[in-house]
């Protein structure tokens, strides 16, 4: 597949960069968002084909506009104009050239923010070590441990071990989490987000178990019960519905039982259809 000659990859582009939103986005992790807002920059496709995803008009390339590399440094450059906490690169993999070369444009004209790798975690090794030196914090997903589940959901057998290793490379990168003892802000390291699906509590617990069993205390996990039934699962029992409060009590009490004393839950009513931003070319 040659991108740059105009062929669509799985992420559904080509090389052009596709933008569907630039702007200070409140819902990240507080130490990603803090009072000021991070600076996200929503990019459209995404290498993964998760059937129950929130933001499917962009993963899907339905939304979207294509945009320069030039005007991609002038995004990053306007977002810390607006005061935001740092530059939030959200599905970004398969831009990871172009992104390079803007934030090199936006750096020579004084952007000095942190930046913020925010992915599915599916990625290769290869790709995520050209960013080295380029990316403050990495924020990857960790979905899957039971590769059946990866294929059911995401037409992604591999999963699990495209994400074990892409993490594995993000912590040798960045290290321990480094937090800002006066902001709070986090200004190194990797926060591993789980999203706990409806009737799949083992796998979440597998998920848990393997990233706190590896890495301990020098990653901070994010476990997510914001999960939402979108109307392209409305016929599946279980992705129909949302996560019980029972079910997420019990990944909660596991990570606790582990021995996790350092991360993010959510409490509440999470799963909101509020927590999914217009994507309506906002700052693009």
């Amino acid at each position: 597949m040659n991108r740059l000659k105009g062929q669509r990859g799985r992420c559904h582009e080509t090389a052009e960069i596709v933008v569907a939103r630039a702007a200070l986005h409140m819902w990240e992790e507080p130490c990603v968002s803090g009072s000021a807002g991070s600076g996200a920059v929503f990019f459209s496709g995404c290498c993964m084909g998760c059937i129950f995803c929130q933001n499917h008009n962009i993963a899907e390339a339905k939304a979207g506009k294509v945009i320069t590399t030039d005007r991609l440094a002038e995004i990053f450059l306007e977002l810390q104009s607006q005061g935001a906490a740092n530059i939030n690169l959200v599905t970004p993999t398969h831009y990871v050239p172009q992104i390079i070369t803007a934030l090199e444009l936006a750096k020579a004209k004084g952007m000095d923010l942190p930046v913020v790798y925010n992915t599915s975690g599916y990625e290769k090794a290869e790709t995520l070590q050209m960013l080295k030196g380029y990316v403050d914090v990495y924020l990857p997903d960790f979905k899957y441990m039971e590769m059946e589940l990866a294929k059911a959901y995401s037409y992604a057998e591999d999963y699990p071990a495209y994400a074990k290793a892409a993490i594995k490379e993000m912590v040798d990168q960045t290290g321990p989490v480094q937090i800002d003892e006066e902001s709070g802000m986090i200004k190194k390291g990797v926060i591993v987000r789980h999203l706990v699906l409806p009737g799949h509590v083992k796998n979440s617990k597998a998920v848990i178990r393997y990233l706190y069993e590896t890495y301990g205390d020098n990653i901070l996990i994010s476990i997510m019960n914001q999960y939402t039934p979108m109307p392209q699962v409305s016929e599946d029992p279980l992705l129909s519905r949302k996560v019980t409060k029972r079910e997420y009590e019990k990944v909660v009490d596991y990570a606790l039982d582990l021995g996790m004393e350092y991360g993010f839950i959510q409490e509440g009513e999470a799963a909101k259809e509020s927590f999914i931003p217009e994507f309506d070319l906002e700052g693009v």
